[in-house]
């Protein structure tokens, strides 16, 4: 992050749950750290750093099969745990318990994937379950802090990264991701009934909006279709 001070540690939205079906996996990142979310045969999802500590190639490019996430490159195979417990080249081979991959605190809720922005922590109170209903993930070529100055100045502020309020004449929780340090993901979910191709368009002209409007302006603008 260009920001040299340190990102507070808490529960971030990474992807909606629906769009990790078991057996898949899919690349993402959160203060510029890459990770891998993937689902395992059984249904549990999983955030881990998304490098093969083999040769460094990102596990999201590789195959789940049953609990296990193998990388493309030598078929080095991870346990749910991200302990390596296959290596195809020498299939005899005791794996050292050292061969690991680092991973992150998980949960899901409201219909989202969360991660814990601290590598290897564990203990914390997962994040509050609300009756949402996912829509879909977008990604605003701006900064973090910018996009959540934005949103604060027209949506209510929540302790989980979520901003509330209305949308297309729909009252919507926004999550945000910080992405990079200029790219920030948003997941809008929407809170109750709303005609979800009005509110998808609605969070195109949202983004279109953070990117190019000036701070003084985007309280007034509208984002009905």
């Amino acid at each position: 992050m260009t920001d040299s001070a340190a990102p507070l540690p808490g529960w971030h939205a990474v992807a909606l749950a629906a769009d990790i079906e078991p057996g898949t996996s899919a690349g993402t990142r959160l203060h510029d750290q890459e990770l891998v979310v993937w689902r395992d045969s059984a249904g549990e999802s999983h955030v881990w750093e998304d490098r093969c500590p083999h040769r460094g190639m990102r596990l999201s490019f590789g195959f789940v099969r049953g609990n296990h996430i193998a990388c493309l490159y030598h078929g080095w195979a991870y346990d749910t745990a991200g302990q390596c417990r296959a290596i195809p080249a020498h299939p005899d081979l005791a794996v050292p318990e050292t061969i690991r991959v680092p991973t992150y605190a998980s949960a899901e809720a409201s219909g989202l994937i969360f991660v814990w922005s601290e590598m290897g922590a564990s203990g914390m109170a997962p994040p509050a379950a609300r009756p949402l209903h996912p829509l879909r993930s977008l990604f605003v070529e701006a900064s973090p802090e910018r996009v959540a100055a934005l949103l604060a100045g027209r949506f209510a502020p929540g302790p989980d990264g979520s901003f509330a309020g209305r949308l297309a004449g729909t009252d919507v929780v926004l999550f945000l991701q910080p992405f990079t340090s200029e790219r920030t993901g948003l997941h809008v979910t929407i809170d109750g009934a709303g005609d979800r191709s009005l509110v998808s368009r609605g969070a195109e002209a949202l983004r279109h909006a953070i990117e190019a409007a000036a701070p003084s302006r985007f309280a007034s603008l509208e984002f009905a279709a």
